[in-house]
């Protein structure tokens, strides 16, 4: 028998429901700071979850909306932990997850009085770094600045793409919210890298890497030498579509002190550059290098010109993009969420929000509604209320991405059921899943002690770097020990396709952080409280 829940806590008027395994017991109590009753409801069957063959009741104590801290009792041997009800910890939260990408800057000082005990000194400055002898170019080329991908210290194009467009949406979409974070300096200091790293013939190159996999050491300790590799149509395309986006975010009143209209139309120029090179290249595939750096092995363009001509018509009503639009948008698909081999949703995103072609945001707001819908549907009738098939490399960040696709048709279709994915998104990554985790580190006693991070095992500083989303469960385990020599052994009770993770420095799979997990949960977090007029 166990209990499911929130290690975060709930907001008051959020929806608070919890989950009971293998128990016959068919009753559930909140109690109070002083150990009493304050609330008692049912324990309803809810079925069968075959990913872990877990019996499971779902308990619901949304009409508990007095703040105060709490604990859920189900029996005298299974009570939860004491957890609140209020706003704090969520815009605590935010500002935290916004802060992991600081905490993943690369080639800058991180000072003791904004990092605390996670300072580091400048290292990697990737100013004047060769080119990978694969492209068969000399000279040197400034790559400075940037975020670290996730638990490696490579710079990837793609992987930035789809991540700082996710937060530059939350900005768009929250503005009210984040304006008193850091949201935008770190949108800024990336798309500084991004600059940098587009060709004198407007392509766009791929990654900055080491010439192998660097230990898990301090970024000054590193000795490998740090290259760029490679241009390619995928990193081309991510780079124009999300520099469209930025010529609107910061020519945006909203942008406030941040905002800079010479920064806005050098992001536009550059965008369109980027754009014609991936036209007369549009299938120049990703650097096939995998020796101290990840793939981002796509192969298939089509959403991401869908994407950055999206973009780039609504900033420049360019009729001949428009056109190329209207034919792609017949056939591009509309996803439960957005990752970086398939983007169409940002794409989708953007028309669904610009008002200069009524159809095409009818369109979009359709096909998002649409996706919408199925989530619900797969949130309801899973046990576990999770709307997730198969757990796959980067749960976490499909979870999030989830809520976030909820979030945006939120905008203009205030459907409950919408809201309570979102709510339950984000239940399910702090605490109310199969493996009992709060998956954010430093969110809760439970959060991951040992992610697969260079920089939280390089540090030596005891506690993780915060702020970070870990992958989560990945039925696949490509990190099993049985698959790889670099791997390791699940636990028995983390083999199930719905425990399939584990809190392990080597769990590459299952226990790493990304910044493209990251950015929908800022998105998420940052529509949570806008859901109930919470100012962060």
């Amino acid at each position: 028998m166990k209990l499911r829940y929130n290690h975060l806590g709930y907001l008051p008027e959020a929806p608070k429901r919890i989950l009971v395994t293998d128990s016959d017991i068919n009753t559930f109590s909140i109690l109070d700071g002083d150990n009493q009753v304050v609330f008692m409801g049912p324990l309803v069957e809810n079925g069968l979850w075959d990913h872990t063959g877990e019996w499971v009741r779902v308990g619901d104590f949304s009409s508990l909306k007095t703040p105060g801290m709490y604990r859920i009792s189900v029996s005298d041997d299974l009570k939860s932990d004491v957890f609140p009800i209020g706003s704090d910890a969520y815009a605590k939260q935010l500002q935290a997850t916004i802060k992991g990408f600081y905490f993943q800057r690369s080639g800058v000082e991180l000072t003791e009085e904004r990092a605390g005990k996670w300072a580091r000194p400048a290292a990697h400055l990737d100013d004047a770094i060769p080119f990978q002898a694969s492209m068969e170019r000399e000279g040197l080329w400034n790559a400075h600045g940037g975020w670290y991908d996730a638990g490696d210290y490579g710079k990837y194009v793609v992987n930035a793409g789809v991540s700082v467009a996710t937060l530059m949406h939350t900005f768009e979409f929250y503005p009210e919210i984040v304006k008193s974070s850091a949201l935008l300096e770190e949108i800024r200091f990336e798309l500084d890298w991004f600059l940098r790293m587009q060709d004198t013939d407007g392509g766009v190159f791929f990654k900055v890497s080491p010439d192998h996999w660097d230990p898990f050491v301090a970024p000054i300790e590193t000795v490998y030498p740090r290259r760029i590799l490679g241009k390619s149509t995928a990193s081309s395309l991510n780079f124009a579509g999300a520099l469209a986006q930025a010529h609107r975010v910061f020519k945006s009143a909203n942008a406030g002190l941040a905002r800079d209209e010479m920064f806005a139309n050098l992001c536009l120029d550059c965008s369109k550059k980027a754009y014609e090179w991936a036209l007369q290249n549009p299938n120049i595939e990703y650097p096939h290098n995998t020796e101290g750096s990840g793939l981002y092995n796509d192969v298939h363009f089509d959403d991401e010109f869908f994407w950055t001509e999206a973009e780039l018509w609504r900033e420049t009503q360019d009729n001949v993009i428009g056109e190329r639009l209207q034919k792609r948008a017949e056939t591009q698909n509309t996803l439960w969420d957005i990752n970086w081999q398939n983007t169409e949703n940002l794409g989708w995103i953007s028309l669904a929000m610009q008002d200069g072609d009524s159809s095409l945001q009818a369109k979009a707001r359709t096909n998002l509604e649409n996706a919408t819908y199925a989530i619900a549907d797969g949130l309801e009738t899973c046990p576990y209320r999770v709307p997730m098939t198969h757990f796959q490399w980067g749960s976490n960040g499909a979870v999030a991405n989830q809520a976030l696709t909820a979030s945006v048709v939120l905008t203009w279709n205030e459907n409950p059921r919408f809201v309570t994915i979102l709510c339950e998104a984000l239940d399910y990554l702090y605490g109310r899943n199969a493996v009992n985790v709060s998956f954010v580190t430093g969110s809760a006693p439970s959060a991951p002690k040992f992610p697969h991070h260079r920089l939280s095992i390089g540090d030596q500083v005891e506690e993780p770097v915060p702020g970070l989303l870990v992958g989560g469960v990945n039925e696949d385990r490509q990190d099993d020990l049985s698959k790889t020599p670099r791997g390791l052994t699940y636990p028995e009770e983390n083999s199930k396709p719905g425990t399939a993770y584990y809190d392990h420095v080597k769990a590459y799979a299952s226990n790493e952080i990304a910044i493209n997990w990251n950015a929908p949960l800022v998105f998420a977090l940052a529509a949570l409280l806008n859901q109930w007029g919470i100012k962060n």
